[in-house]
């Protein structure tokens, strides 16, 4: 018996693979042609009840109407992704952050910026842990595992393409 299930579901980013494990908590969520993302293997189970939540809460957030996702998650990673990946948790709808600041957030030195952006990129959780809200510290669209694109079309719906002194941030 396995102890993955997954299921596709269509949004407006195109099929999103989601995982979970055998509590129904998501463990993955992965977009077409991400850059690291997974890809079904053999002996998971295709089952879309475990994702029944998560489905009803991202047509909400791609119809503007969610802002806060309340899932059940379960990714997995060192403590220090985890600690990148509990900063990222906390940054709200509609906002973005620079790497430094989630740096800061999780009491690494200046020096551990290029860390913060590794664990950030390998955010098994694309959307549902806005890994999309975080930006270069000039304000550029810096990496983003879903392409520039992608990341550009969430921060549109979520109304944040405004850095933190109020100039429009460019794509790319």
């Amino acid at each position: 018996m396995t102890n993955t299930y997954w299921t596709r579901l269509d949004s407006p980013e195109g099929a999103l693979l989601l995982t979970a494990d055998a509590d129904g908590a998501l463990t993955s969520l992965s977009v077409p042609g991400q850059k690291g993302g997974r890809g079904v293997e053999e002996g998971w189970r295709c089952d879309a009840g475990p994702f029944r939540a998560a489905g009803a809460q991202l047509a909400a957030y791609f119809a503007g109407e969610l802002t806060v996702f309340r899932l059940p998650l379960a990714a997995h990673g060192t403590d220090f992704r985890q600690r990148v990946w509990a900063a990222l948790d906390e940054v709200p709808y509609g906002a973005t952050v620079t790497y430094g600041a989630i740096a800061a957030r999780i009491g690494a030195s200046r020096a551990a910026v290029r860390a913060v952006g590794g664990a950030i990129g390998a955010n098994p959780l694309l959307i549902v842990r806005p890994c999309h809200r975080v930006i270069g510290a000039n304000g550029s669209m810096t990496g983003y595992a879903g392409g520039v694109e992608r990341k550009v079309r969430l921060l549109t719906l979520e109304g944040a393409l405004a850095d933190l002194d109020g100039r429009a941030v460019q794509g790319c």
